[in-house]
């Protein structure tokens, strides 16, 4: 296995909270049992804070809106769950921060894996994916986004990031239906 598909974000205090974010489920739904067909290993990423508010950084205006938002991103809430069908051979990480890799152990799991490409999906394309993609790039994968498995609440950013920004980085840009592990 070198290929990791992760999708991050998909949970249900955000797919019910927000309609964009439920426009991604069927294309990643349908994509799910072939990417595990073909052996790349998937890992879901969701995110949540602390009911204490330990790990909010202080004015953040941003995570303190999720903060209040209470359990819809509150950890152990039925908010943080993932959205998706989840495999007992699939990974769950629990993220604090935008990147997929930021306080978490999700470098470990890839490179214990031997994985060296990623395909990223999820919500907010500006946010969660961008942060992770670029994460990802520092860290020496190689990077595939798959367009229709992203979205974000403004759809002229997503286009943006997914016309302009992503290939500009050498992010190859792809669809659920058309994505390869090669």
């Amino acid at each position: 296995m070198t290929t990791a598909l992760i999708i991050g974000d998909l949970q249900r205090g955000i797919t019910g909270g927000y309609p964009f974010a439920r426009a991604v489920l069927p294309p990643l739904t349908e994509l799910l049992p072939r990417a595990r067909a073909a052996g790349a290993l998937v890992v879901f990423v969701r995110f949540a804070v602390r009911g204490n508010g330990a790990d909010l950084p202080p004015g953040n205006a941003m995570f303190r809106t999720f903060y209040e938002a209470g359990d819809a991103f509150h950890e152990g809430s039925a908010g943080t769950e993932i959205d998706l069908p989840v495999a007992e051979e699939d990974v769950v990480v629990l993220k604090r921060r935008a990147s997929a890799f930021a306080g978490t152990d999700l470098d470990l799991v890839l490179r214990s894996g031997g994985v060296d490409t990623l395909a990223i999906a999820g919500v907010a394309t500006s946010a969660m994916v961008a942060a992770t993609c670029y994460d990802a790039a520092d860290r020496g994968y190689r990077v595939k986004v798959l367009r229709d498995g992203c979205a974000d609440g403004d759809p002229a950013m997503h286009d943006f990031f997914m016309d302009k920004v992503f290939p500009s980085r050498g992010f190859e840009v792809v669809s659920c239906a058309g994505w390869s592990l090669g």
